[in-house]
């Protein structure tokens, strides 16, 4: 039609989809496929992920079925995340062996960082870098582990913390344990100590911690303190003794409350100021007590001695006054038997560490061998058993003389 639009003209030749073999069609129908599948997978996956808690695995995550997310759409991010958690988490679900039954174990953990709580690095032209130890620190381990299990809890690697913590306590009378970089978590690209790991109940375990970010997932049972920068007169370790000691002395069924009611304060000045307050208290309810009374006047009259076991005119000590002193004896037993001991202790360390460099694998040989569980064998145990050794035969050939 003259003026309309023009009709496509047919060249004659065929579609792609016409000159596809069959084979070429096969792969593609099983391509589509494959997607569908594929598709479906993630789908079903997904669906999965997001089904109701199990109890075991709450109890992996170490979380409550309170706590934990209760949509579906929170549980499956939640597992999803879990998948590349993987390298996150602490080198082992639990840092630490399970306690000691009483009475042989504390009752109480007490974990300590490294790092600006107990020593500090210095650096100078003349020496380089330099650890330096806290004042006090050796009085404060000795005297507190009678009432913690006390964990040495570190954001270094152990390579260079291990001889640190071993020049803390020589013969390992008392750090209980030591936990390393390979202990703590990374959240958002920083170091967490998870305490859930500790394999130990958190409403006994009390932090000593001088970086916030460190404890930020349990902060109930942290003190955070301030970090310590090397002055030679300083006195922070010392003043958190009667504190820690009051809690192993009382033993309160659970530290948290405790602790939270110190947040953001100097615990160290407000125990001391509450201590004299209950001091001042025990002297006023003695005094009201004893009023008008005298006890020498009695005692005589069944012939015992009128010598009172406390100072005349003074109030008898606490019970927390009472329970320092016998923790104060047992310091100094304990002292006095590493003082009469400490040659024999030397030898029993010397011992050890031998025994530890015999079992270092000496190239890659043994080392796999140690690896597949083989043992080391000594260098003089390569011999038959019962078999002596055979001595060295002098030679009986003369000589003869030369000219």
């Amino acid at each position: 039609m003259p003026g309309g639009p023009e009709e496509p003209k047919r060249t004659g030749a065929r579609s792609s989809k016409d000159t596809l073999s069959s084979a070429e069609k096969r792969r593609k129908l099983m391509s589509r496929v494959m997607l569908a599948i594929l598709a479906g997978g993630v789908v079903a996956h997904t669906l999965y992920l997001g089904r109701e808690w199990e109890a075991d695995e709450l109890k992996e995550k170490r979380l409550r079925l309170e706590d934990a997310p209760a949509t579906r759409w929170a549980r499956t991010a939640e597992r999803f995340s879990d998948l590349f958690d993987y390298f996150n988490k602490p080198a082992f679900p639990e840092l630490l062996p399970p306690p000691f039954p009483p009475p042989h174990g504390k009752p109480y953990t007490l974990v300590l960082s490294l790092d600006d709580l107990l020593i500090t690095s210095t650096w100078d032209r003349q020496h380089g870098w330099r650890t330096a130890k806290r004042p006090g620190l050796d009085y404060f381990l000795a005297y507190i582990s009678q009432f913690y299990e006390v964990v040495i809890f570190t954001s270094q690697p152990s390579w260079t913390a291990d001889p640190i913590v071993s020049k803390l306590d020589r013969y390992n009378f008392f750090i209980s344990h030591r936990l390393y970089r390979e202990g703590t978590r990374s959240l958002n690209g920083s170091i967490a100590k998870d305490l859930s790991y500790l394999n130990r109940d958190l409403s006994k375990v009390v932090v000593l911690d001088t970086h916030p970010e460190h404890v930020r997932l349990q902060p109930e049972n942290a003190i955070v303190l301030p970090k310590w920068k090397g002055d030679p007169n300083d006195k922070g370790l010392i003043a958190m003794i009667p504190f820690l000691e009051s809690i192993g002395i009382y033993k309160p069924a659970d530290v948290r409350p405790i602790l939270q009611a110190f947040e953001g304060k100097d615990v160290a000045l407000e125990y001391a100021k509450k201590e004299a307050e209950a001091k001042a208290r025990h002297v006023e309810e003695w005094k009201a007590k004893t009023k008008g009374v005298s006890t020498s006047s009695i005692s005589s009259l069944f012939g015992v001695s009128s010598a009172p076991a406390v100072p005349r005119g003074q109030p008898p000590p606490t019970y927390l006054e009472q329970k320092r002193k016998e923790a104060q004896h047992q310091y100094q037993e304990e002292q006095k038997y590493l003082r009469d001991n400490k040659e024999q202790l030397e030898k029993l360390l010397e011992q050890e560490q031998q025994a530890m460099a015999a079992m270092v694998p000496s190239n890659l040989w043994e080392a796999i061998d140690q690896i597949s569980g083989k043992p080391k064998v000594p260098a003089d145990a390569t011999a038959t058993p019962g078999t002596p050794a055979t001595p060295a035969t002098p030679s009986t050939t003369p000589t003869t003389p030369t000219a």
